[in-house]
């Protein structure tokens, strides 16, 4: 008989091609690829599917409730838990990391319409996204993971909370904060607690975050700003204890871009003044930025001031270019209201060379007169 052990692997395997086939069917609804995306998959046109029938759509606001809306909200086809954060050693090493847990319903029933002995049946698929960025050595390490759910190899739970992916998982000793995350990647680990210092942010109108005019293309969406960051980075068996802040980030959705949408850039900025500055700029497909881009400003008490396009100015000053040909834009001039700032890429190479190609990676923030560091963050871009 196979052992429980090659069996996983096995099925792991089998993931992946059918993330790879679905990928490929929802690719075919999009009727023209984004510039420098020609011949590989991208993670807006899986966004940009119709195929929503049955499934729950975004289409007005809703009352949001903590702890509970940290977990799962069947019905909806996409749900996903997304922490970035800046961290330093003693010695004043700066490291940036990312992790993400990604649920991809199969079909809107819960119910997983299984024969009752066939515990392998799953309703939900599972992949993760973790990534160091070792910016005193000028390295990024990335790693994905893919599961099915069943048997308990994938999923969250409420009490005690935790959202986990096999080894990779983010927990608490509750059902709320203070949270754990624990990551093993081949070239890199993470032992880290979170305890959020602000409350909550509901991004969009309360909440509700609209990506096209389309009604139900859109998701629900909060974020915490700014949380406390203790723990451990691991890096080729080397440990560096460290110490930070961390963005935490919550969507959960059936669809959200439009077929003539390819794809966004997002900034999570957190300033020395105690505020922070959400916003992505989504964009066209001639990559020219979209109406419905949006954004967040929180104070330092809290109090958040909503952000249009109309308030915001972008200028691209330099760019990478990835093995595909793909151009990323590594140093930004971003104005909004009585702000300047330069956004640099703490390295140009913070590739998430994954199944769905991104450049996600921690930046630094300055004073576009002066060059004063004013703070640091996360930007993701998506072509």
């Amino acid at each position: 008989m196979e052992g429980s052990e090659t069996r996983v692997k096995r099925q792991e395997k089998t993931l992946i091609k059918w993330v790879l086939v679905m990928s490929a069917l929802l690719s075919a609804c999009s009727q023209q690829e984004p510039p420098g995306t020609q011949g590989r998959l991208t993670a807006a046109q899986v966004l940009a599917s119709d195929d929503v029938a049955g499934f729950l759509r975004v289409t007005e606001p809703r009352r949001f409730t903590f702890p509970a809306d940290h977990g799962r909200h069947p019905g909806y086809r996409n749900e996903w838990w997304y922490l970035t954060g800046n961290l330093e050693t003693e010695q004043g090493e700066h490291f940036g990391y990312q992790v993400t847990f990604f649920a991809s319903a199969l079909r809107p029933d819960e119910s997983n319409d299984c024969e009752s002995d066939d515990t392998w049946c799953t309703n939900h698929l599972w992949m993760g996204h973790a990534a160091v960025t070792d910016s005193t050595a000028q390295m990024h390490y990335a790693a994905e993971i893919f599961s099915r759910q069943e048997p308990g190899l994938a999923g969250v739970q409420s009490s005690p909370w935790r959202v986990w992916i096999q080894d990779w998982q983010m927990f608490s000793a509750g059902n709320d904060f203070p949270w754990e995350v624990e990551v093993f990647a081949e070239d890199f680990a993470l032992a880290l607690q979170l305890e959020p210092l602000k409350e909550p942010v509901l991004q969009g109108d309360a909440g509700l975050s609209q990506k096209s005019p389309d009604a139900g293309n859109a998701s629900y969406y909060y974020s915490i700003t700014r949380l406390q960051t203790t723990g451990q980075v691991f890096i080729n068996d080397q440990s560096h204890t460290v110490t930070g802040s961390s963005w935490l980030d919550r969507e959960w959705s059936t669809s959200a871009l439009a077929a003539d949408q390819s794809g966004w850039d997002w900034f999570s900025l957190q300033l020395d003044d105690g505020s922070e500055f959400m916003y992505y700029q989504l964009r066209d497909l001639d990559g020219n930025a979209h109406p419905n881009s949006c954004g967040n400003y929180t104070s330092l008490v809290g109090t958040q001031t909503p952000v249009s396009p109309g308030q915001v100015s972008l200028e691209e000053l330099d760019d990478w270019t990835a093995p595909d040909g793909t151009r990323y834009t590594t140093r930004w001039r971003m104005t909004h209201d009585q702000h300047d700032w330069i956004i640099d890429a703490v390295i140009e190479d913070q590739l998430m060379a994954v199944t769905f190609q991104y450049w996600e990676g921690a930046v630094v923030v300055s004073d576009a007169d002066s060059g004063e560091a004013l703070g640091r963050g996360y930007l993701e871009m998506v072509r």
